[in-house]
């Protein structure tokens, strides 16, 4: 029998997935993560643990270091930068994610802030709120060009929403060129994308490389009419230059579904900026995406418990023999 933690705010106890862990023999501790944690707290809950269904919890190198019992840790989600995942190979701590989980709700969601983006759907509804009638022009996406970077399961699920709406597609990535396998998609340099697309979304990994890719430089390469829009994680953004570039009109404006701080600071660069909108990290978080990857996580820990994890990101890091569940 394990242990295990749920942290992921919208898995309950009785819910689908606590029954299936406690079917299996397991019991569960729930501490849905609602904004920050402290460390300190965080070493409390993994205390007696033995795996951990989690959110976007800092499971940083000394916390991580302070759960001796801890075995695998599964993200209901793709994105694993919270996770120190080296620290967890040390450890001998399997870390894992659900790839693809969320695709369609991103890429839904990806056309939906293009839309209200460029047809400026939330300033308008809020000017009537405010007692005005605004009138500005928006602009259609038929016959404009989308610029994705990165090219995983959301970016491929984008693409045809994309065309649906007479939208061209331009990509880079650093997938293989063996694993770009859509003809419509034309595939280019970060710089000759950038100076081309009228929109710019991002679905990359926050990495080493990534993190503030798009700065003042990059903005500057841009048209002045393009938007950036990001559902994949703030920290790929300077923010700072980014609230420099739409408040001078370097660029025409932002849609961010995520934030380097969340939630939003109040002292943010990104406040106040007309041409900013700021959402509060759903793109993932519909009740298909949530249900899929509820059961997914929890067959993972199975999985990962059992010494079989399906979809590790720390393999290549861990001691060679694993124990058994």
């Amino acid at each position: 029998m394990a242990h295990i933690l749920i942290t992921t705010d919208y898995l309950r106890p009785g819910d689908e997935v606590d029954q299936y862990l406690r079917t299996h023999g397991h019991t569960t501790v729930h501490s849905p993560m609602a904004g920050r944690r402290d460390p300190e707290q965080l070493v409390a809950l993994l205390d007696g643990i033995d795996a951990a269904l989690v959110a976007n919890e800092p499971l940083t190198a000394d916390v991580l270091s302070r759960a001796p019992r801890l075995r695998a840790v599964v993200r209901t989600g793709v994105g694993h930068d919270s996770i120190d995942i080296a620290a967890a190979g040390r450890l001998g701590i399997t870390v894992s994610n659900l790839p693809g989980i969320n695709a369609n709700a991103v890429a839904e969601y990806t056309l939906g802030l293009l839309l209200a983006a460029a047809r400026r759907l939330v300033q308008s509804a809020s000017g009537v709120r405010a007692g005005g009638w605004p009138r500005q022009d928006g602009r259609e996406l038929r016959g404009s060009t989308l610029g994705l970077l990165g090219y995983g399961a959301a970016a491929r699920a984008v693409v045809p929403l994309a065309q649906a709406f007479g939208m061209r597609v331009l990509c880079t990535t650093g997938v293989p060129e063996h694993e770009r396998t859509d003809p419509s998609v034309r595939f280019v340099g970060l710089p000759e994308l950038l100076t081309t697309a009228d929109y710019v979304s991002i679905h990359t990994a926050l990495t080493d490389r990534t993190r503030r890719l798009l700065d003042a430089t990059a903005f500057g390469r841009m048209k002045p009419t393009a938007i950036l829009v990001n559902t994949a994680r703030g920290a790929i953004v300077d923010e700072q230059a980014l609230a420099d570039a739409v408040r001078t009109g370097r660029i025409a404006g932002a849609a961010l579904d995520v934030v380097g701080d969340e939630p939003l600071a109040a002292d943010s660069p990104l406040r106040d900026v007309d041409g900013i909108v700021v959402y509060s990290h759903l793109a993932g978080q519909t009740a298909e995406a949530r249900a899929a990857a509820g059961i997914e996580g929890a067959a993972e820990v199975m999985a990962a418990l059992a010494g079989r994890p399906r979809f590790p990101v720390n393999t290549h890091l861990l001691p060679q023999t694993q124990p058994d569940g």
